[in-house]
């Protein structure tokens, strides 16, 4: 027996949802080493971070249904699950190995009724998950110093790819008044490959303390991914000679959109927030 007008009314609940949730995505953090070495010696690094979205704009899209995404920080931390990051870098002289790995899992639930459609529940579960891993080869383009203390400086180029993988999902199940209850689940997830190119530079403004900046883009059309990108800026303060602490505020946006046989999805945000981290220098 079919009822399109409790279907429509199921629909709406996924809109619900989907405003109330959305993926942080992760920083690149910014941890260009400027020390010296010599000739032939490696260089590895491990950076741990966390970037904490203050705001999140724009739309996401399951099976046709879009709707606009509007959230704080708050909003984020109440629906997540799990989240992880981390960089590795490996140099040797001015040439460099970069990988980049994040996940985030979130979910949220919630029941609605809609009397007037013959509804008495709906019952409504969304599951966000992103996650990607990326790499780069990187080539110190430009290094000098500056001043009488001698303070240095520096300019990385990289390029590579990125898999993406990216999983919104809803689950629906509605109670119709006197007819056949309804479940479905609608979206899924999709993975992709992407070209990425990076620069970034730092400077040093005394023993302890580094500025820098950095700027990524990816997508370029590549497998409905048309545009990824961050800019970041903040600074390294290293107490230690093989610890340093990284704080900074970054801008990072995605566009992403293919067909499924249920419709269309997409997602199309912007976050800003800050990003804290800490690079391990063995």
């Amino acid at each position: 027996m079919d009822h399109p007008t409790g279907c429509r009314r199921g629909r709406d609940a996924l809109l619900v949802l989907i405003t109330a949730l959305t993926l942080p995505s992760a920083a690149l953090a910014q941890s260009i080493n400027l020390a010296p070495s010599a000739p032939g010696e490696w260089r590895v690094g491990l950076t741990p971070y966390l970037f904490l979205p203050v705001t999140t704009t724009g739309t996401a899209t399951i099976a046709d249904a879009e709707a606009d995404v509007d959230l704080d920080l708050s909003d984020i931390f109440g629906a997540m699950r799990f989240a992880g990051s981390a960089r590795a870098e490996v140099w040797r002289g001015d040439l460099g190995l970069i990988v980049d790995g994040y996940y985030a899992n979130l979910s949220a639930g919630t029941t609605l009724s809609f009397p007037d459609a013959g509804v008495s529940t709906a019952r409504v579960d969304l599951t966000l998950v992103q996650g990607w891993v990326t790499a780069m080869g990187a080539y110190r383009a430009l290094q000098g110093s500056y001043g009488d203390a001698g303070r240095r400086y520096g300019i990385d180029a990289a390029i590579g790819f990125r898999w993406n993988s990216l999983r919104q999902e809803v689950e629906a199940a509605v109670d119709i008044d006197q007819g056949e209850d309804l479940q479905a689940t609608l979206g899924g997830r999709e993975t992709w490959f992407e070209p990425v190119i990076g620069i970034r530079g730092g400077v040093e403004v005394s023993e302890s303390w580094t500025l820098g900046a950095r700027a990524e883009l990816g997508g370029f059309g590549a497998n409905g991914s048309d545009l990824q990108w961050n800019v970041l800026a903040g600074a390294d303060y290293a107490p230690w000679e093989t610890v340093s602490l990284k704080i900074g505020w970054q801008v990072y946006g995605i566009d992403f959109e293919t067909e499924r046989s249920d419709g269309t999805f997409g997602y199309n945000v912007v976050q800003t927030g800050p990003y804290l981290g800490a690079t391990f220098r063995f």
